[in-house]
């Protein structure tokens, strides 16, 4: 092959091969196969779904609060002097009854001022004795030998007055020495359990310095701190000026873990407090329980002591035909999403009883069969199509025969 036809050929083999690649390409888009175009399917949401039912419901209040007793008291002793004897139940917990001695004073001065002020007695009832016999004999000397109008000094009248009060005084000084004696002795006024205890054998006490304190066991009570919005559903016993309080106000379950395991208690509101708080704005109920450190009708369960915190449940009104569906039911302030036969997402106005935080009772606007939205949607408008499990179930059973 000469010069002139590689010539030739390096112009005209390019050429070809370009013809070929596009008569290639050509065929392939005249023979490829012609593509069939859908519309997307897209499927309503699936939601859950709560049947209404019309039920009775006993409303109820939740509140917590700090145990504490009802009668709380300081040992303060009457007389001074030193301690010589403390009760084996005057410890922190101790529990005493009524009249007990919990700690005694050296009575041996006491004792003398009583030995002493009967002494006084005995002197002043001798000296009376001495001066009325003194005034007969006065009376009957004037009516014999005396003239004109006798003065009460020539009767002896003042002196007579004088020993019967110095009889007065010095039998008063010995009520007093005795009774003296007496507060030697500090003893429980009621029946109760020690909280503190600040003296011991040997210590010299003072009159009005605190010794310990003690409370009465007979009743514990419960600060329950209540908000406004709550105190609709329930009937506070609130006393009105010249009005006794009703011991018997809403009963109370007290809750509270206790060396790891659950405990209730029974109790009453039996008052409120005088005032609002101006802090948190809440009302104060004060519930109450009565022998708090009796084992009940549960022996293995613990006392209701002092201190410890509880969770309370008052008992409020009760309602009837009203619906109870769960809070995430709810839709703004007063609509909840209704699904209707056709599956379609309806609004509907309800007229809503009360909210917690796990559910809301509703006393109007829903009728009982009728299906409400439970599921969280987004841009939901009224008619949407959707699909429930119910829904779901019929068509797979539909589909299988």
């Amino acid at each position: 092959m000469n010069d002139k036809q590689m010539k030739v050929l390096r112009v005209v083999l390019p050429l070809a091969i370009l013809a070929v690649a596009v008569m290639a390409a050509v065929a392939m888009v005249s023979l490829r196969p012609t593509v069939e175009t859908r519309p997307p399917d897209i499927k309503p949401p699936l939601v859950r779904v709560a049947d209404v039912k019309m039920q009775d419901r006993q409303l109820t209040v939740t509140s917590q609060g700090t145990v504490s007793p009802r009668t709380e008291s300081a040992l303060v002793p009457e007389v001074s002097g030193r301690v010589i004897w403390v009760s084996p139940h005057f410890v922190s917990g101790g529990f005493f009854e009524k009249g007990e001695a919990l700690l005694k004073v050296d009575s041996h001065d006491y004792e003398q001022a009583v030995i002493r002020s009967r002494a006084d007695v005995a002197n002043a009832k001798l000296r009376l004795a001495q001066e009325e016999a003194e005034f007969k004999v006065a009376h009957n000397e004037w009516e014999d030998l005396g003239k004109g109008e006798a003065t009460s000094l020539t009767l002896r009248e003042p002196q007579l007055e004088n020993a019967k009060a110095a009889l007065a005084a010095s039998e008063a000084n010995l009520v007093t020495a005795e009774r003296n004696l007496e507060r030697t002795q500090i003893r429980a006024s009621y029946v109760g359990r020690v909280r503190q205890k600040d003296v011991d054998v040997g210590q010299f006490v003072t009159i009005g310095s605190p010794v310990g304190v003690i409370y009465a066991i007979d009743f514990a009570e419960i600060r329950l701190p209540l908000p406004d919005s709550d105190l609709a559903y329930v009937d506070l016993p609130l006393v009105f000026r010249g009005q006794r309080a009703n011991p018997k106000g809403p009963k109370v379950t007290l809750r509270a873990n206790f060396a790891g395991e659950a405990n209730e208690w029974e109790g009453r509101i039996v008052r409120t407090e005088g005032e609002i708080d101006s802090m948190s704005r809440m009302v104060h109920a004060v519930a109450q329980v009565t022998d708090p450190y009796g084992r009940g009708k549960n022996p293995d369960r613990p006392p209701l002591a002092a201190g410890l915190f509880v969770e309370a449940e008052i008992e409020g009104h009760h309602v009837d035909d009203v619906v109870i569906l769960p809070r995430a039911a709810l839709r703004g302030e007063g609509q909840v999403l209704v699904v209707d036969e056709e599956d379609r997402l309806r609004f509907r106005d309800v007229d809503i009883l009360r909210v917690t935080r796990k559910e809301v009772v509703i006393r109007g606007g829903l009728s009982a069969g009728e299906r409400v939205c439970l599921s969280p949607l987004e841009a939901v408008t009224d008619g949407m199509k959707v699909r429930t499990e119910e829904s779901e179930r019929e068509s797979a059973d539909g589909g299988q025969s």
